[in-house]
């Protein structure tokens, strides 16, 4: 079988092995303390072009997305996303577990909007019964986003500026950042999603790491006692030092945005394959996942062959799968599967 189910199926790139087994015997202070630690959010600083930045590794997505909100909304405020963003259909309620609804807002391919942001926040406060309701209290976007689609910089700048407007925190989910800045259609760099977004995390789990997350807070914004916060929420990882090696090896020599052009590469190969053979796309991504709309007997078919995403029904006959590269992806599977199509 072929894999194209998803961006994380593999383990770890080869120079993250290394320096796990390099430091293995190495004894070092726990709870994120460590040098490795240290020296890994020096070098995502200087990446983001942020050297006030404050940053904490977290274990995964879902758990960063959760954390965040959590301690950065009231308790009586929710997050505004995207009717598509992951937190809304991908998280299994994890948000609403913590007490904060997601709210939505208008949609266009798959990113939030800024006009219509504007006004699911104006309306809301033009309501004379908002005390009543659940208040808009941050604003949630991913870069890529669910469907692989990207913000331009003056989208984000936009998005941004609505949300200094209303006073809430604009907040990245980049658990695919790596291939959002690999993409050739992107124009938004690491230095600008810092100067634009209050906060947003570098996601390593779906780009070259085994796990982990690496949570930036931008503007000297992270909430007090954060450490703590993070250990009420069951994340506080004892052997730290995880995170911070595999940190640290993706942001020597600029290894995280090396390996991740690996995927858009192979994407983009299957992308002209699929055109050629006139296949019909859900949405045009310009990132390393792919939405193609394939009748339910080809899908029935092509699962015999090929691991893929079921995403969703299109319609009674026919079925949205996703083909997913990663950094990890090899071009003869992606020849291959080129046949096969």
């Amino acid at each position: 079988m072929l894999f194209f189910v998803n961006d994380y199926c593999e383990g770890a790139h080869p120079k993250i092995l290394e320096k796990l087994v390099e430091t293995n015997m190495e004894k070092l202070s726990g709870y994120g303390t460590d040098v490795y630690t240290e020296s890994a959010k020096k070098k995502i600083a200087a990446a983001c072009g942020c050297p006030d930045a404050q940053i904490v590794f977290l274990t995964g997505g879902t758990q960063t997305n959760q954390i965040v909100i959590d301690t950065i909304c009231h308790d009586y405020e929710g997050v505004v996303s995207a009717t598509t963003g992951h937190v809304t259909c991908h998280e299994a309620g994890a948000i609403e577990f913590s007490g904060h609804k997601v709210l939505t807002t208008e949609t266009k391919d798959a990113k939030v909007v800024a006009s219509g942001l504007r006004k699911t926040l104006a309306d809301f406060f033009a309501d004379e019964n908002h005390e009543q309701m659940v208040f808009p209290g941050m604003c949630y976007i991913s870069q890529p986003t669910e469907y692989g689609t990207l913000y331009s910089k003056k989208e984000l700048e936009d998005i941004s500026a609505v949300c200094h407007e209303f006073n809430i925190p604009l907040y990245m989910d980049g658990a695919r950042l790596g291939y959002a800045l690999a993409a050739k259609e992107n124009d938004a760099s690491m230095e600008d999603i810092a100067r634009l977004c209050d906060i947003f995390y570098i996601g390593g789990t779906k780009v070259g790491a085994l796990c982990g997350e690496a949570l930036v807070f931008t503007k000297k914004n992270m909430p007090a006692h954060y450490v703590a916060q993070v250990k009420q929420h069951g994340a506080l990882v004892a052997k730290g030092r995880l995170n911070g090696i595999q940190f640290d090896v993706l942001f020597t020599d600029g290894l995280y945005t090396k390996i991740a052009a690996n995927a858009i590469e192979c994407a983009d190969r299957i992308k002209t394959e699929l055109k050629k053979k006139n296949y019909t796309f859900c949405i045009d991504s310009p990132t390393n996942q792919i939405f193609v709309v394939l009748e339910n007997e080809q899908y029935k078919k092509l699962t015999e062959k090929v691991a893929v995403s079921f995403w969703e029904k299109y319609d009674e006959g026919h079925t949205v799968i996703r083909i997913a590269t990663s950094w990890a992806t090899k071009m003869e599977d992606v020849e291959e599967l080129c046949k096969i199509l």
